[in-house]
Parts: structure tokens; C-alpha cells; sequence
């Protein structure tokens, strides 16, 4: 028996140094050792294995993981690799990479015990200390020449050795030197460490991305907790074995669904590294091969509007098939509760449901975990919202039960492109009711800009956060254990959860209604919401056309302010129009029920901007200029469509003057063409005029669209 076990050992060294030499992949090799050891019952202890060192700080070690020697990353990585590995954890709380720090790991015995170990893998995860005011500031030009120098130290002990260096795991906008040095420090440091890997010859491993929406998992915002210890493990575990589970398609694609006409499209996905993948599509065949990290891209050639058709993707091992495709317009409408409105409660249900006879619509409805009511969330709820499991749907065909359910502006929207471009049309809602415009921007964005930033800290108690977001979330977290508990409300929440996954759709283009969760500041929102659009065309790599619906009609002081504020958007916001729904409004209900007039003025605004259809307008009539003539003041607009008018055929009401005690007056005001001239007699003493500034306003001028007049304030020169 002792002769036997000699030569299996024989044979684990030979497979092991085929491994080391890219002969063979750790999957060949785990199944090599696992045949020869279930076919002689060697027990494994007496079996040669296969040899990893996890290299790092506190992150690898496992600091504030429970119970480390179970749960830190490099114990959960050994399960998941099962028999044949043996896995280490050389971490060293607060080491360094520089060897001039403050605390250089190769200073350490756990670098020396890992040299003597002979690994066959070895991980490293440094640097993240190395953001101390103590190392990078002095040392950073340090950092490349000393990764290198221990890189070389495994080398040298074992030469075939396969050396994979980390991308650092996160740190969070709680971490007390986060805004003075660590953000931009760290960031550094990411973009240093693959010219590292790319001079050395090494693998890289991200371990920043898969954590990086995940601030509910690292409670001190350094350090993950035991969750995401599991998380770190499975990404080494796919880096080292390939392994990602076989074929996907990204999220976003499903039967039913619409892709864009006209356009080259990339579908992309994930399989085991290097798989072949294969498309099939109408007699025709493309083939791509998944990268390093599983990820892979074929692209299909434009497509004229039409369908149906099956597309079939395919590896050695697995198949998905696409069915019932079409090819046409593919937008996404997204916001609050206006947004999120459904079609069964609108005046226009009825209508909606006489409409639904209409195949090559296509809806994708991102429904929410529950909702945002005042009520107490499940710990079901609550978990599937720290895991970004808050949305979920699938693409479908028109029916009644589908369309009751859909956003009621969303769908009005669909059906009118769909009537008068006569092309399938697919149609995404993503929306959460009483939202902030804050939740939906990406995080790295707000990390970076310095007006933003703060948001995160505390943000249930935060006054950059609107009091009512602040104390509903509250009510739907009573039953959270988590004090980093997650919701919707969240800044950056609703990117990350709901639309980072779609980014990989080549969307057409947005449309928006949300705002009514920012009207405790308006200023903020001026300063959000181009951040807003700018951060969606960054992440889609594509300069999305952004129609948005200004707030209605509403007794509530601010929202004239935030009205006018939303008017001036229009102009520093490119690419961007805006829809005016103030002749739909009620004095005291934000949700009004007329909501099939805003899917239409959207649709228009797309018609004529995206499609550049004639005779198609969608643009209010904007007040932008006062200038005094002798007869009063003269106020021209934009959007006058060929003439102003009035929406009921009487006197012209809605216009005020201000004076310079701050007073407010009513004006008598008259339409002179394409102008509107203001009588009061004392007009030389006005400081400004405005139109429509009350929260309820009694307004009526209109364009020649029939479209009603923003409200606005000007100064009078």
C-alpha cells in the first residue's frame, strides 16, 4: 500500500507541475486528482494537493469575520475548491504592501511562512493600508517596484508558481479618512494594479466590483463581514477554476423581448472561461469566446424593424434559446410614484384595455420587492433588498392583467410611438414610489463629486435627504437587525439595484417623472439631476435623449420654485425636453389621474426630437426674456407653436409682478402674436414678473400645440 500511494503522489506532482505550466487548467486537474483518488480510495491526507496561499491584510485575514478560522474568504474558498486543495491564510491585520510603511507584510512571519508553504496559487490582496497618511503620501512612487519585489520572492522559491494580484475591496463613504485621503488614494492604487499585473505577468482578480454595491456588508466600511468574506471567496474560486456556472445571458434579455432596429448590437453574457459560445440567428451563425473572467460579446449585425425570431446561444455543455424577438425601439421610463402610477388607476384604464391587441408591444416591468407604503417590511423584504434582489420581471405580451399593472405613463407612451412609427416597441419600468433623485445615481459618481458625497453619511438622518424619504424608510426598516440596512430611498440604491443590470440593453433613450421627493431643496435638485442624466449616459456609453415631466399642479408651497426650476433644466441639460402637465393636476392630490396626456406629450417630444417626424410637437411654450416697451412689458416665449393663445378662449390670467417691497400684484396682460404684454401702469416699478406662481395656479395661456405655458419667474431689467 505504501508503494501505491507513491506512485499516486508520482502522478498528483506530474499533473501539479502540468498545472503550474498552463498544461492544464485547475478544472482538468481537480478532475484528474479526483479520478485517481476515487478510483484507488487514497485518503485525501495522504494525497498530494494543490497549494494556496491567500496573501494580505486584515480583509484576508478575516478581521470582525465570525469565527475567522471558519469564515474568513480563504477558509470559504477551501470548501468551495473541496478535496485535492489546501488553502492558507497568510493574511496580517494592517500590513502594507510598501516596505517602507508603516507595517510592510514582507516583514512579517506569515510572509515568511507562506514562502516556506511552496504554493502552487498564490493570491495577494495588498495595499489597502497603504492609503495611510503615514505611507502613500511619502512612498506612492514606491508601490510598482515593491509589488514586483514580491512577486519575484514567490518566483523565486518556486518558478512555475501561478501568482494572481487583487484589485482592493472597497471602502465606504463612512470611513473616517474617506473625503481627506483614502477615497482618492485607493483609487490610485486600483489603477496602479493592473500595469502591475500586465509587467509581472500575473493574473488579476477584481475584488472591488462584486462588493462595491454592497456598503450593508462592511460595518466599519473597510472591513467585510461574513457574507462578504463569501463573496470574496467565490470570485477567487472563479478565478483560480474558470468556473461561472456555465451560459447567461445578461440580465434584461428573455423571450418577448424587443432589441433596437438599425443598430449593431452587442449581446453579451457570462460562461466558463474561454467556452466557445455560438449564436444562431435566421440561418445565420456567430462565434465568440468568453475572457479571462468569463465574460464574452457577439455582435449581431442591424436588423430592420420585424420578427418574430429565435435566437439561439450555445456552448459545449449548455444552450439558451431567445424566442419570439423583435426588432424596433426599446426605452425605459422610470422615476416615482407618478411614474409608477398604474394604468388601473387612471381615468384612461379603459381605454388602455381596448389598446392591448397589439403583439410587437412589448413590456419589461421591473416590479418592487414591496412597497413603499407606511408599513413594516418582512425580514424576507429586507433581505432581498440588502442582496439588490429589490426588482424582478420578466419580458411579456400584452394582456389585460400586464397592462392594469404597468405605469400608466410608460404605456401611453409605447402605444403612441408604436401608432405612428408603425415598428415594435419594448417598454421598461423601473420605479419606486416616493423615490429621490439621489437613489438613482450611480455611487461613484456621488463619491467623486463634492457637493454629493455626504449624502451617504447617515443618511436616515441626513438633511440633504427629504424628511418624508427619511421617515418612511424608517417605518419600512422598524424590523431591521442591520444597522447598514438598505432601501430604496437610499442614495444610489435604485441604480444598483435596478438599473446597473440593465445596462447592457442598448436602450433608445429615458423618460422621467420624478421630483417630488426633492422639493425640500431645490437648489440640491439643480444640482442632481444633471448629474443624474450625465452619470445614466456615462454607464450606457451612449448620449441618451432624457424626456422628463415637470411637476403638476399641487397645493404645496414649494413646488412653483421647483417647477421653475425644473423649466431652466431644459436648457443646461443637452438632449433633454421637458413636458408640462400643469393643466392635469388636482389641488390635493399628487396623483392625478389623467395620465394618458403626459405618455402622449413624452411620445411627441420623442417623435419629434429621436424620430424627427413632421407635424409631431411636444415642447410648452417657455417664458425666457422681458424687456419694457412703451405700451407695458413684453414677455417672449419659446415653443409658441405659431401663435399663443388661451386654453379656454377668455382673458389671459396667471401672470403676476413683483415690486421692489417684495409685494405681488396681479397683472393684466394681453397675447400679441407670439408675445404676451403686461398693462399694469406701474410695471416701471417691477422687479419681476412671473406666471403660473402659485402651487394651485388659475392659469390658461397655451400654444398653438395646445400645450400649456410653464410657469416661470423672470427678472425685469
Amino acid at each position: 500500500m505504501f508503494c501505491l500511494i507513491d506512485v499516486i503522489n508520482y502522478y498528483l506532482q506530474l499533473a501539479k507541475a502540468l498545472f503550474r505550466r498552463r498544461f492544464l487548467n485547475t478544472r482538468l486537474l481537480s478532475l484528474f486528482c479526483g479520478i485517481l483518488l476515487s478510483l484507488f480510495a487514497v485518503p485525501e491526507s495522504n494525497a498530494a494537493s494543490i497549494k494556496i496561499a491567500c496573501i494580505g491584510d486584515s480583509v484576508t485575514y478575516g478581521l470582525h469575520v465570525d469565527d475567522r478560522e471558519t469564515n474568513s474568504y480563504p477558509a470559504q474558498l477551501e470548501k468551495l475548491l473541496g478535496a485535492g486543495y489546501d488553502v492558507k491564510n497568510f493574511g496580517v491585520s494592517g500590513a502594507t504592501l510598501l516596505r517602507n510603511g508603516h507595517h510592510p507584510y514582507s516583514s512579517t512571519e506569515a510572509f515568511k511562512s507562506a514562502i516556506k508553504f511552496d504554493p502552487d496559487v498564490v493570491v495577494i490582496d495588498l495595499g489597502l493600508n497603504d492609503t495611510d497618511p503615514r505611507d502613500w503620501p511619502d512612498h506612492r512612487d514606491e508601490f510598482r517596484a515593491d509589488y514586483s519585489w514580491l512577486i519575484e520572492q514567490f518566483h523565486k522559491a518556486n518558478p512555475d508558481v501561478r501568482i494572481y494580484i487583487s484589485i482592493l475591496t472597497p471602502i465606504f463613504e463612512s470611513h473616517p479618512r474617506f473625503k481627506s485621503s483614502t477615497r482618492d488614494w485607493a483609487e490610485e492604487i486600483r489603477d496602479i494594479i493592473p500595469v502591475i499585473a500586465k509587467a509581472n505577468h500575473t493574473e488579476l482578480i477584481d475584488l472591488h466590483t462584486p462588493l462595491f454595491a454592497r456598503p450593508d456588508l462592511f460595518p466599519d466600511a473597510i472591513h467585510p463581514n461574513t457574507e462578504g468574506a463569501s463573496i470574496l471567496a467565490l470570485t477567487v474560486y472563479q478565478a483560480i477554476t474558470g468556473n461561472h456556472g456555465g451560459l447567461k445571458l445578461t440580465e434584461g434579455y428573455g423571450d418577448h423581448m424587443v432589441l433596437p432596429h438599425g443598430e449593431i448590437l452587442h449581446l453579451t453574457g457570462e460562461a466558463d472561461r474561454n467556452e466557445v459560445v455560438t449564436l444562431q440567428f435566421d440561418q445565420l451563425t456567430f462565434h465568440t469566446r468568453a475572457d479571462m473572467n468569463g465574460r464574452w460579446t457577439v455582435a449581431l449585425p442591424a436588423q430592420r424593424p420585424g420578427g418574430p425570431y429565435t435566437l439561439r446561444f450555445s456552448t459545449a455543455t449548455k444552450s439558451v434559446q431567445l424566442q419570439d424577438i423583435y426588432f424596433g425601439e426599446l426605452w425605459l421610463c422610470s422615476g416615482q410614484s407618478n411614474m409608477d402610477f398604474p394604468v388601473s388607476r387612471s381615468a384612461e384604464a379603459s381605454l388602455a384595455q381596448a389598446m392591448i391587441n397589439q403583439p410587437t408591444i412589448r413590456l419589461l416591468h421591473y416590479k418592487n420587492a414591496a412597497s413603499t407604503d407606511p408599513i413594516w417590511w418582512s425580514q424576507e423584504v429586507l433581505d432581498k433588498t440588502n442582496q439588490l434582489h429589490f426588482f424582478s420581471g420578466q419580458w411579456e405580451t400584452l394582456n389585460s392583467a400586464n397592462v392594469n399593472d404597468f405605469s400608466a405613463v410608460g404605456y401611453f407612451f409605447a402605444q403612441r410611438l408604436h401608432q405612428k412609427l408603425n415598428i415594435p416597441i419594448g417598454i421598461i419600468q423601473v420605479s419606486v414610489g416616493g423615490s429621490n433623485a439621489e437613489s438613482w445615481i450611480d455611487r461613484k459618481t456621488l463619491e467623486d463629486n463634492p457637493r454629493l458625497v455626504d449624502m451617504f453619511i447617515d443618511w436616515r438622518d441626513s438633511d440633504l435627504i427629504m424628511p418624508w424619504c427619511r421617515e418612511r424608510a424608517a417605518k419600512n426598516l422598524a424590523n431591521a437587525h442591520n444597522p447598514l440596512q438598505r432601501h430604496p430611498y437610499e442614495p444610489a440604491y435604485n441604480f444598483e439595484a435596478g438599473i446597473a443590470p440593465l445596462l447592457q440593453l442598448p436602450i433608445r433613450g429615458v423618460i422621467w417623472y420624478q421630483g417630488e421627493s426633492n422639493t425640500h431643496n431645490v437648489e440640491l435638485y439643480e444640482h442632481l439631476f444633471p448629474v443624474l442624466v450625465k452619470s445614466w449616459r456615462k454607464q450606457w456609453k451612449r448620449d441618451l435623449p432624457f424626456f422628463y415631466v415637470q411637476l403638476s399642479e399641487l397645493n404645496r408651497p414649494s413646488w412653483p420654485v421647483f417647477r421653475d426650476a425644473q423649466r431652466r433644466l431644459a436648457d443646461v441639460t443637452l438632449n433633454s425636453a421637458m413636458v408640462v402637465s400643469s393643466d392635469l393636476g388636482e389641488p390635493d392630490q399628487v396623483h392625478y389621474v389623467h395620465k394618458k396626456a403626459v405618455g402622449d406629450r413624452l411620445a411627441n417630444l420623442a417623435l419629434e426630437k429621436v424620430y424627427h417626424l413632421p407635424g409631431v410637437h411636444g415642447e410648452s411654450p417657455l417664458g425666457f426674456k422681458v424687456s419694457k416697451e412703451v405700451t407695458g412689458l413684453k414677455i417672449e416665449f419659446k415653443n409658441t407653436g405659431g401663435k399663443l393663445r388661451t386654453s379656454d378662449g377668455l382673458g389671459l390670467r396667471g401672470f403676476e409682478l413683483q415690486d421692489a417691497k417684495g409685494n405681488w400684484h396681479t397683472a393684466q396682460a394681453r397675447i400679441e402674436g407670439n408675445h404676451v404684454l403686461l398693462e399694469r401702469a406701474d410695471v416701471r416699478d417691477a422687479d419681476a414678473v412671473a406666471y403660473a406662481w402659485q402651487p394651485f395656479p388659475n392659469a390658461n395661456l397655451i400654444n398653438g400645440y395646445g400645450l400649456p405655458a410653464s410657469t416661470f419667474i423672470l427678472d425685469v431689467p
